[in-house]
């Protein structure tokens, strides 16, 4: 019983230094690209990143919560008609709280952060074309960046618990193919 419980902490610690790095190797990237691209474009491409950002963040928030709330018994069934996709879908929500932890603190998390960075960027170029107020600026871009975030994550969760299985099933078919 000790080294099945020591095992399992050994296991956990494994995943918590794994999911930091990968977090650290995303936020990376993520902010990379919206570094070199926000500065040297136009204000509505400066937009359409940050609303990128946005969906990817309620994106990842709704596969994360459909994988932890769908009904494993539906993908036993499947699997035993040999759906391809199935065993992919136990394979995830076998490992839901990883998925979950991914999904929605990882990628969710991060391009929450980077929208308002870009959210930022976007207030400083505005301010330095139209010499309107700055402080005014990023405090409206990131009322607007944390509203539709949270709106959007509030649909989002609404839509995950409605269709769980189905959504599982999507996400499944897309990594099959990968």
């Amino acid at each position: 019983m000790k080294n099945k419980k020591e095992k399992e902490k050994k296991g956990h610690i494994k995943w918590t230094i794994t999911i930091t790095a990968l977090s650290f190797l995303i936020s990376v990237i993520f902010s990379l690209i919206s570094e070199l691209v926000i500065p040297n474009t136009f204000i509505a491409i400066n937009i359409f990143l940050i609303l990128i950002f946005i969906f990817l963040g309620i994106l990842f928030d709704i596969i994360g919560l459909a994988v932890t709330t769908a009904d494993e018994k539906v993908f036993n069934s499947m699997a035993s008609q040999k759906i391809k996709s199935a065993k992919k879908a136990l394979k995830l929500i076998k490992n839901k709280v990883k998925v979950s932890s991914l999904c929605n603190d990882v990628i969710g998390d991060i391009c929450g952060i980077v929208s308002g960075g870009c959210g930022l960027s976007l207030a400083i170029k505005i301010s330095e074309i139209t010499n309107l107020n700055y402080l005014l600026l990023v405090v409206l871009i990131s009322a607007v960046i944390s509203a539709l975030t949270i709106g959007g994550k509030a649909m989002g969760k609404i839509i995950a618990l409605k269709n769980s299985n189905n959504i599982v099933k999507e996400i499944s078919r897309i990594l099959n193919i990968t």
